[in-house]
């Protein structure tokens, strides 16, 4: 479900990482699509795949939890299968990163319940990059 509208400008205007767990290398992917077009905002995208080293020009990670803590994790987005959803939300909760999101397709009532008494903003089933282009968002402006 996704929330009013305010709170997803919100959220997406305030994020300025994004750790897009299962992006893929291959441009033809949607998970590579959608990261590029997140990159071209400005966002900074932190891959999470263990298959690859590097994609989009940034080091990948094997896991949420093998991200360096000194990276700041400000948004999860989530293109794995629904079943896979629970270890990514715990490694979520431990990092305490305000919102996840869950791609098209990607639903996991008890793990958004998890995540959502950890006082993080879930949404599911959703495509991040359909909502960022519908609300509008400006680029971030890069320092």
């Amino acid at each position: 479900m996704l929330p009013d509208d305010a709170t997803v400008r919100s959220l997406l205007t305030r994020a300025r990482t994004i750790a897009v767990v299962g992006l893929s290398e291959k441009p033809a992917r949607d998970s590579h699509a959608i990261a590029r077009y997140l990159q071209a905002q400005g966002y900074r995208v932190v891959p999470v795949n263990p298959n690859v080293r590097e994609v989009l020009g940034e080091p990948a990670y094997p896991a949420l939890g093998d991200v360096p803590d000194d990276v700041r994790i400000d948004l999860v987005d989530v293109f794995r299968r629904s079943a896979e959803v629970p270890p990514i939300v715990a490694a979520a909760i431990d990092r305490h990163v305000p919102a996840l999101w869950m791609q098209l397709g990607v639903v996991h009532p008890a793990a958004a319940a998890a995540a959502a008494a950890a006082g993080i903003t879930t949404i599911e089933d959703e495509c991040i990059m359909v909502q960022h282009r519908r609300l509008r968002i400006p680029p971030i402006a890069r320092n």
